[in-house]
């Protein structure tokens, strides 16, 4: 059986990694009341306070619909406001105080994760580390 045939390869092996860890993710994000994908678009409407719907959505690689129904989600939890929430308006969305906590938390917990993903996967690591540099640099 070949490396095709058999299902298996880097990219099957990363992405099972990645359900592996977001999995992961989502454990310790959810007493926040947070997603892999809330948690995205919490740190997206703080980058850029007053963000659009569309923007985010763009930003954040989902649909316009999806943004607006985690976004419903985030305020419920008292995440996030809109500024200007008013029919006929656009919206100004931004992260709340307890929004900034919750990522301030979220992300001590994602430093958490990152180590120990670190001890459990160091070569991984290392090469996913080079080819962030190796996009950003």
């Amino acid at each position: 059986m070949t490396e095709e045939s058999s299902g298996s390869g880097p990219v099957v092996a990363l992405l099972t990694l990645s359900a592996v860890w977001d999995a992961e993710l989502g454990a310790v994000l959810a007493d926040l009341h947070l997603t892999t994908r809330k948690y995205g678009l919490l740190a997206h409407i703080q980058g850029a306070p007053g963000i659009s719907f569309s923007e985010l959505a763009r930003r954040s690689l989902i649909t316009v619909q999806s943004a607006h129904t985690a976004v419903k989600a985030l305020q419920a939890d008292g995440l996030v406001e809109d500024a200007n929430a008013h029919a006929g308006s656009a919206s100004d969305l931004r992260v709340t105080a307890a929004g900034v906590a919750a990522l301030v938390e979220a992300g001590a917990r994602v430093a958490q994760l990152d180590r120990a993903f670190h001890a459990s996967a160091p070569a991984i690591a290392a090469a996913l580390e080079q080819a962030e540099d190796e996009t950003h640099g």
